[in-house]
């Protein structure tokens, strides 16, 4: 886990949907949006998140039980980028 995703996925908890363009725009002052693209991929493959349509993510059971300290991220499948991005 990066120092993002914890705002990502705080974000999402609080707004159901979002684009990667928007959560760069709302959340963060000096994040791009194809990082926030990639950390979303990220969460995604971690199964903290879900891709709902067309680049629209929500949270997860398992990103909700994560915020709240139900799940521990040492426990989920741990991304790399080229599982994920390649």
């Amino acid at each position: 886990m990066k120092r993002e995703d914890d705002r990502i996925l705080e974000f999402l908890c609080e707004e159901d949907l979002a684009t990667h363009q928007l959560i760069s725009r709302e959340v963060f002052e000096s994040v791009s949006p194809p990082h926030v693209a990639e950390r979303l991929a990220m969460l995604e493959y971690a199964g903290f998140v879900s891709c709902e349509g067309w680049e629209s993510y929500e949270l997860t059971t398992e990103g909700r039980m994560y915020l709240n300290g139900d799940l521990d991220a040492r426990n989920r499948p741990t991304p790399t980028v080229d599982t994920v991005l390649r």
